[in-house]
């Protein structure tokens, strides 16, 4: 069952634009942190009672083990005076309206559909953990080219959950984010990931683009129970508009599920259920008894009768990622002990830039 509690703010501090990370003290003493997203709750001050979901934390989750506030109990009432009619978090008590910017796309026709992104390389992923890799790699090799996040609803629905969204703002690693389907809280909002493909290209001046989910994954072992099966949709999406699809291989060797050892069964799935569209798929060149590993399981799951396998020379990354100044993980683990997976993200954003080059 989910939980919910009335505590109170002890104190408050920013976590990114838009949210804020909150103290709590609960009624029978225990304390705790809870995160207050502005578009959704509004503002929280210290002394303010709170109204809770403390679901996650009991239930231990990792990347969603926070506290978030719903209602602060000081106020009667709430307007965030937001455009449109577009509904976020629809059907639920928690929906809010947006202006989706499909909207403004009103000069599109169906005609217009299979060229619409002008064969605009796409990178789809299916981690969060991934965007920072491909757009550091990207912006490293095209550092004057407009690099687009489209973040889908597979993970975090917030943008403003995710620190390394602000930190890519910061430092120039993306140009602009567009939130589609459920997720909420880019610079443009749109229903559904073709129209915030189109919105990237035609509203955004994209280059290229990163889609992929919010911080965590559902899963359930399943090849097509994770959230991360939605990097199909994306490459077929791309593909069915004119553009280039690239595809990011998750690759781990240190991970304790034999399924994600080498090429996760998830970067399997997502290929095989993407076949209507032949994508590049970046692999990064490694050597010795990893690099046979990958090469083998490439050739047993037939994907490469479906799709292009590339190989990137992609350890220079790893130099790239180490000069951030903000930690950089995979379920945990860092560059050093997890280097294949940030170097087969940043093969892919090194591709997409040679893709969209001169």
């Amino acid at each position: 069952m989910s939980s919910y509690r009335v505590a109170r703010v002890t104190g408050v501090e920013p976590w990114v634009p838009g949210a804020s990370l909150a103290r709590l003290e609960f009624e029978d003493g225990v304390t705790g942190s809870a995160i207050t997203f502005e578009q959704v709750s509004g503002t929280v001050s210290e002394g303010d009672r709170v109204i809770a979901n403390t679901t996650a934390v009991e239930l231990g989750l990792g990347s969603g083990g926070y506290h978030f506030i719903l209602w602060n109990m000081e106020r009667a009432e709430l307007d965030t005076c937001a455009p449109g009619h577009i509904m976020k978090l629809r059907y639920t008590p928690l929906q809010f309206n947006v202006e989706a910017i499909e909207e403004s796309l009103t000069d599109l026709e169906p005609g217009d559909l299979p060229t619409v992104l002008e064969g605009m390389p796409v990178v789809a992923g299916s981690l969060h953990s991934q965007l920072l890799p491909v757009a550091i790699a990207f912006k490293h090799a095209r550092p004057g080219r407009r690099l687009v996040y489209v973040m889908t609803d597979g993970g975090a629905l917030p943008a403003a959950f995710s620190k390394s969204i602000w930190y890519a703002r910061q430092r120039g690693y993306i140009d602009a984010v567009i939130t589609c389907g459920n997720a909420f809280g880019g610079d443009l909002e749109a229903v559904t990931t073709h129209g915030a493909l189109v919105a990237a290209r035609n509203v955004s001046g994209a280059d290229a683009v990163v889609a992929l989910m919010g911080p965590g994954i559902a899963g359930t072992g399943s090849p097509v129970g994770f959230s991360g099966v939605e990097q199909a949709v994306v490459l077929n999406a791309v593909s069915s508009m004119g553009g280039t699809p690239v595809a990011v291989a998750r690759i781990t060797f240190t991970d304790a599920r034999s399924r994600h050892f080498g090429i996760s069964h998830h970067t399997i799935a997502a290929l095989k259920l993407s076949g209507s569209a032949c994508a590049k798929v970046a692999i990064p060149a490694l050597d010795g008894d990893k690099g046979e590993t990958v090469s083998r399981q490439i050739d047993e799951s037939g994907v490469a009768g479906s799709h292009e396998i590339r190989t990137v020379d992609a350890e220079g990354v790893l130099e790239l990622l180490e000069a951030c100044d903000i930690e950089i993980t995979v379920m945990g683990r860092g560059i050093r002990q997890e280097p294949e997976y940030f170097m087969a993200a940043g093969a892919a954003g090194l591709l997409a830039a040679e893709i969209g080059g001169d």
